[in-house]
């Protein structure tokens, strides 16, 4: 039997300077939202006049808050004259699952373990700083980025 593949999905994003910590924090809000198992009380994050769904989490909250803080804190020091700055966010979910027993291997050496992580679904946020054309701009690209997301889990 052939290994399954990990799904990848990448969503582009185009966003204003102005607010794509907002951007991208309602991105990751609603990724974790739509993949987190365990029993949680959900809650909501204004984001552009759009209501998201948010996994009530201190630890994953600090998470994204870190992780979007050092991206917006990259795109800030690379941005040129001419814009376009350009980042990158990664996000990998991981399951733990009994490893295959090889044989003698690992119990004659010690080196055996019981259980391995196992990556199961990767989504990249490729993140463009530009000034948009209408007011309007952010809300088309959360948007966007929103719909794919909701896509991808009601199908797989």
């Amino acid at each position: 039997m052939e290994p399954r593949t990990r799904p990848e999905y990448v969503l582009e994003v185009l966003a204003d300077p102005t607010c794509v910590k907002d951007i991208v924090r309602g991105i990751l809000h609603t990724i974790f939202f739509h993949r987190y198992f365990p029993s949680m009380r959900p809650s909501t994050l204004e984001v552009l006049d759009l209501t998201l769904p948010v996994v009530a989490d201190p630890e994953l909250e600090t998470l994204i808050e870190t992780r979007v803080g050092q991206l917006v804190r990259q795109l800030s020091s690379t941005s040129s004259l001419s814009g376009g700055s350009r980042g990158e966010l990664g996000v990998r979910f991981f399951e733990k699952r009994r490893r295959k027993a090889t044989g003698l291997g690992g119990w004659l050496t010690g080196t055996g373990r019981s259980e391995e992580e196992v990556c199961w679904e990767v989504w990249k946020l490729k993140i463009t700083l530009t000034t948009p054309r209408t007011e309007s701009g952010g809300h088309y690209t959360l948007g966007l980025g929103l719909v794919h997301i909701l896509t991808v889990c009601q199908n797989g």
